[in-house]
C-alpha cells in the first residue's frame, strides 16, 4: 500500500485495530453455525431408520421431509431470499423518477471524472478495452493504465500504439501525443490493490472509475456514472450493471449461459438492498467512488482478495463513525461487459477467490452485524451474509443426502423430498422469468436476455451450476482458513475468445 494511504487506512480499517467482537455477533453466527450441525445430523438421527430400510415406506410424510431437514432449511432461507427481492424490485415497474431539471444541470459545476485501468499482463486485451474508453459519448477527464508490472508487450503496446513515452518506474508519463487524456503509470508488480492505490494518488477528479483490463464499458457508461455523481453529492460508491462474456467453445457457452442469469439476479438483488441503504457489493470491474472518500479511508486493502467489497465496508463503517451522509448505489444506464470464466478450473478458482475474500471481509468486520447504528445494512444485510457464510455447506449437504437417498432407493424419503424440491423448482422459475421482465425494463437491454432460455436455465441450474457455485464456495474454505488465497491464473477468452485465442495473467494478489 502506499505510504501516503497508510495512515488513513489504519485509522479506518477493523484489520489493522481490530475491535472487540460484540455478544450479538457471536450469538449470530454461531447460531447459524449450530443450525447447520443440528440439522446435518438430524438426517443420521432421526432418519437413520430410513438409511438403514431403504425403500421403507415408514418414512412418508413430514417426518421424512425433516430428515432432509438441512435441504429444508437451505430451500426456506432461499426462497425469503427470493420474495424479498421480489417486493424491493417492484419499483422497477414504474416510471422512472425525471432528474434535475436540464437548467439546475447546467448550472452546477461539472463532476471531473476519471478513469483507473490496472492492467498485468493485459496487452491481448487492452486496446479493446480502451477503445470503449476513448469511444464514450462523455469522455473521461483522463484515463490512468496502472501497468502492475507487466511482462507480456504492454509497454510496447502504449508507447507504440497509444504513443505514450515510457516513464520512470513509479512515475506517470505525459499525456498521450495521440489522446491527451490517457496516462501510463508503470509500477512494479504488487497486484492490483496496490497499483489502484497507487493510481489514486495521481489522479486529481471528483469522481473515479475502476475498470479492469478485460472490461467494455458501453458507450453511454462514463456519462451515467458522471451523471450519478453529480447529482448526488453524498454518493461515494456506485456500481455499473455487468453482463459476462465467455468463449464460443461448448464449455464457454453453457456457462456464458448459466451466468447471465446469475448475473441479472445478483444486479436485481443489489437493487433491492440499495433501497434499504444495505447495499455492500459492488462490481470493481466496473466501479465508480467519490475521490476524496476513498482517500479517506485509506484506499483498497492489499490483503483482501476481494478488495473492492472489503472498502465498501469500510465507507460504511467511516461514514458512521463521522455522521456523514454517504451512500452507495447501483446504476441500471451505466452498463458494461467483462469476461467471465469459460472452464470448469476457471469458474472455480473465480468462485473460491470469491468466497474466501469475503470470508475474510466478514471476519474483519464482524462487529458491525447485528450493529442498529447502520440500520438495515446492520442488522438485515449483515446477518444475511452471517447465514452466507454456510449457505454453500448447506446446499452441498442437501444434495449429498440426496444422492445418498436416490443411490439407496429410499422412496420413504424421496417421495415426500421430491414434493419440496419441485414447489421450489416453480418458485424459481417464475422468480427467473419475472427477473429477466424486470431486468430488460431496468436496463433497457433485449438482445442478451431470452425468456426460453431462461426457461430453460431455471430447470437445469439446481442440479448442475448451482452444485459447483457452492463447490467454488465451499473451496473458499479453504483459502480463508490456510491463507493461501491468491488472484491465480486468468484466462482471457470471452472478449477476445471468438477465434483470436486466450490471452492469460498470472495476478497473484
Amino acid at each position: 500500500m502506499s505510504n501516503a494511504l497508510q495512515p488513513a487506512f489504519a485509522a479506518a480499517s477493523p484489520r489493522v485495530t481490530p475491535p472487540a467482537t460484540p455478544w450479538r455477533s457471536i450469538l449470530i453466527h454461531g447460531a447459524v453455525l449450530a443450525l447447520w450441525v443440528v440439522l446435518f445430523s438430524r438426517a443420521f438421527g432421526q432418519g437413520s431408520q430410513m438409511f438403514g430400510n431403504a425403500g421403507s415406506p415408514g418414512g412418508l410424510g413430514s417426518h421424512a421431509v425433516w430428515s432432509w431437514s438441512v435441504g429444508v432449511a437451505y430451500v426456506l432461507y432461499d426462497t425469503v431470499l427470493l420474495f424479498f427481492v421480489g417486493w424491493q424490485t417492484l419499483s422497477l415497474l414504474r416510471p422512472p423518477v425525471p432528474g434535475p431539471a436540464a437548467s439546475a444541470q447546467a448550472a452546477a459545476p461539472r463532476c471531473t471524472l476519471g478513469v483507473i485501468v490496472a492492467s498485468h499482463n493485459e496487452a491481448a486485451v487492452l486496446p479493446v478495452t480502451l477503445a470503449a474508453l476513448l469511444g464514450q459519448s462523455d469522455p473521461p477527464d483522463c484515463i490512468v493504465i496502472a501497468d502492475d508490472g507487466s511482462t507480456d508487450g504492454t509497454a510496447e503496446l502504449l508507447a507504440g500504439r497509444y504513443g505514450l513515452e515510457p516513464p520512470a518506474p513509479g512515475q506517470l508519463s505525459a499525456p498521450g501525443t495521440m489522446h491527451p487524456s490517457l496516462r501510463w503509470l508503470r509500477l512494479p508488480h504488487g497486484g492490483k490493490a496496490a497499483a489502484l492505490n497507487a493510481a489514486l494518488l495521481c489522479v486529481d477528479t471528483d469522481a473515479v472509475l475502476t475498470v479492469d483490463g478485460d472490461t467494455l464499458l458501453d458507450a453511454g457508461a462514463v456519462a451515467a456514472m458522471r451523471r450519478a455523481f453529480a447529482d448526488e453529492p453524498g454518493l461515494v460508491a456506485a456500481t455499473g450493471v455487468i453482463m459476462p462474456v465467455c468463449s464460443r467453445t461448448l464449455s464457454g457457452r453453457c456457462f456464458q449461459w448459466f451466468q447471465t442469469y446469475e448475473y441479472i439476479r445478483n444486479f436485481l438483488s443489489r437493487y433491492a438492498w440499495m433501497r434499504l441503504d444495505g447495499l455492500l457489493l459492488i462490481s470493481g470491474a466496473f466501479a465508480g467512488f467519490r475521490l476524496e472518500a476513498v482517500r479517506a479511508v485509506g484506499g483498497f486493502d492489499t490483503d483482501c482478495l476481494v478488495e473492492d467489497y472489503e472498502l465498501i465496508h469500510r465507507l460504511h463503517r467511516y461514514a458512521e463513525a463521522h455522521g456523514l451522509p454517504w451512500r452507495v448505489r447501483v446504476l441500471g444506464d451505466a452498463q458494461a461487459h467483462t469476461d467471465a470464466p469459460s472452464t470448469l478450473g476457471a469458474f472455480l478458482r473465480q468462485r473460491r477467490r470469491w468466497f474466501g475474500g469475503f470470508l475474510q471481509t466478514q471476519y474483519w468486520y464482524r462487529a458491525m452485524v447485528g450493529d442498529r447504528r447502520y440500520g438495515w445494512l446492520g442488522v438485515a444485510m449483515l446477518p444475511v451474509k452471517a447465514i452466507d457464510t454456510l449457505q454453500p455447506l448447506y446446499g452441498l449437504a442437501a444434495f449429498v443426502l440426496l444422492l445418498v437417498y436416490l443411490v439407496q432407493g429410499n422412496l420413504g424419503v424421496l417421495a415426500p423430498v421430491a414434493g419440496v424440491i419441485g414447489a421450489k423448482i416453480v418458485i424459481d422459475l417464475l422468480f427467473h422469468l419475472w427477473s429477466v421482465h424486470l431486468y430488460r425494463r431496468w436496463v433497457g437491454r433485449q438482445s442478451e436476455v431470452n425468456m426460453t432460455q431462461a426457461f430453460l436455465a431455471a430447470l437445469v441450474e439446481p442440479f448442475t451450476f448451482q452444485i459447483l457455485r457452492h463447490t467454488g464456495a465451499a473451496l473458499g474454505w479453504w483459502v480463508f482458513l490456510t491463507g493461501r488465497g491468491h488472484w491465480g491464473r486468468q484466462s482471457r477468452a470471452g472478449l477476445l475468445g471468438r477465434g483470436q485465442g486466450p490471452a492469460e495473467d498470472d495476478r497473484s494478489g
